[in-house]
C-alpha cells in the first residue's frame, strides 16, 4: 500500500502512520513538520497546506489518504490533487447539531470557509460537514469516520487524561453529574488501526467512530482498574451544585472531563458503534487505554479546587 498521510506528527495522524509503517507500507506524510516527530520509516513531503499541492502529491500515485483536517480550504485542495486515490476522512461527531440525540440525524449547514475556532468555536461540526463534502465529491471512492472523544497515548488536548492520573492518586475522588450518565470513549490506536483496514479494503460509506456507550461510574471504574487503584472511593456532585461553584464541563481549565450539561448533551457520548464495529472497528477496553493516559498532559479541575468543591458539598450535606 502506497499511503499518504496529511499530516504524521500529532496524535491520531502520527499514530495512523507509524501503525502503517510497521505494516510495512509505502508512508509519506505530507506536513510542514513543525508539530512533532515524523514516526521512523516515513517519508516526510513538506507541504504547507496553505499553498498549493506540490508535484510531488499531484504527480503522484497514492492507493489511499488519510486526512484529519477541519479546513475546508485544505480538504479541497488536498481532495482535487489525489482525486484518484480511496479517501479516508476523519470527521467528528460535531457534524450533528443537536447533541441530545444519538442518532446519525440532520447535519449541520456546511462553511465552506476556513474560520478560526478562536474566534467562533462553533463552526468547528460546519467545517467538518464541508470537508467531508469535498472528499465525497471529488475523490475517487471515500469513507467518512466521525470520532467522537479520542483518547490514550500522544493526546495533547488533556481532556482525558485527568481521569487515570486523578484515580491514580486515590483519596477521595470528585465525580460529576451521576454515575448511570452515560459516556463513550475510543482509543487513538483502535481508530488509527481501523482507519488502515478502511483504506486496505477501500471501505465507502459514513460511520460514527466511537468507543462503546457505558455508564460514567463504570467508565472510571475500569480506569482506576487500569492504573493499579480499585475500588475508588467517587463522591458523585449533581450537576447544578458543580455549575454554581464555578466547575467547568467537559475540558479545559477548571474542567471536570466527560461531564456534560444534562438533558441536553444526553446524545453526544451515547452514538452507536455498531455500524464500525460490524466493519471491523475493535474496541479496548478502557482499563487498557488508562495507563498510556499517566504522562500525558492535563487540563482540568486542580487537586486545590477539586477540595474545596468535595468540602462546600459535605458542608451542604451536612446542613452546615
Amino acid at each position: 500500500m502506497k499511503l499518504l498521510v496529511l499530516g504524521g506528527t500529532r496524535f491520531l495522524s502520527r499514530e495512523t502512520a507509524t501503525q502503517a509503517v510497521a505494516r510495512g507500507w509505502d508512508v509519506t506524510c505530507a506536513c510542514r513538520g513543525e508539530s512533532g516527530p515524523l514516526p521512523e520509516g516515513g517519508t516526510h513531503l513538506p507541504w504547507d497546506r496553505n499553498d498549493d499541492a506540490p508535484a510531488a502529491i499531484t504527480d503522484g500515485w497514492w492507493d489511499a489518504v488519510v486526512d484529519v483536517t477541519r479546513l475546508p480550504s485544505h480538504a479541497r485542495r488536498a481532495v482535487e490533487a489525489t482525486a484518484d486515490a480511496h479517501w479516508v476522512f476523519v470527521s467528528t461527531i460535531n457534524v450533528y447539531p443537536d447533541n441530545s440525540s444519538s442518532e446519525m440525524g440532520p447535519l449541520a449547514d456546511p462553511i465552506t470557509e476556513d474560520v478560526d475556532l478562536a474566534v467562533d468555536p462553533e463552526a468547528y461540526g460546519g467545517m467538518k460537514v464541508a470537508c467531508e463534502q469535498a472528499a465525497q465529491s471529488v475523490a475517487a471512492s471515500s469513507v467518512i469516520a466521525r470520532p467522537g472523544l479520542i483518547v490514550g497515548p500522544g493526546d495533547p488536548t488533556g481532556r482525558f487524561a485527568h481521569w487515570p492520573q486523578r484515580l491514580a492518586r486515590g483519596g477521595e475522588v470528585l465525580a460529576p453529574g451521576t454515575p448511570d450518565d452515560v459516556v463513550q470513549v475510543i482509543d487513538v490506536r483502535d481508530l488509527a488501526t481501523w482507519l488502515l483496514d478502511l483504506a486496505e479494503s477501500r471501505t465507502t460509506g459514513v460511520f460514527d467512530a466511537v468507543g462503546q456507550p457505558v455508564p460514567f461510574g463504570e467508565l472510571l471504574a475500569g480506569v482506576a482498574a487500569g492504573v493499579g487503584s480499585p475500588d475508588p472511593d467517587l463522591t458523585w456532585v449533581d450537576s447544578a451544585f458543580l455549575e454554581a461553584h464555578d466547575v467547568v464541563p467537559w475540558a479545559g481549565e477548571g474542567s471536570l472531563p466527560l461531564w456534560l450539561p444534562r438533558p441536553e448533551y444526553d446524545g453526544m457520548l451515547a452514538r452507536d458503534p455498531g455500524p464500525a464495529v460490524a466493519a471491523g472497528l475493535q474496541l479496548r477496553p478502557v482499563a487498557e487505554t488508562a495507563p498510556g493516559c499517566l504522562d500525558s498532559p492535563v487540563t482540568a479541575l486542580t487537586a486545590e479546587r477539586e477540595a474545596e468543591v468535595l468540602a462546600a458539598w459535605h458542608a451542604r450535606t451536612l446542613g452546615i
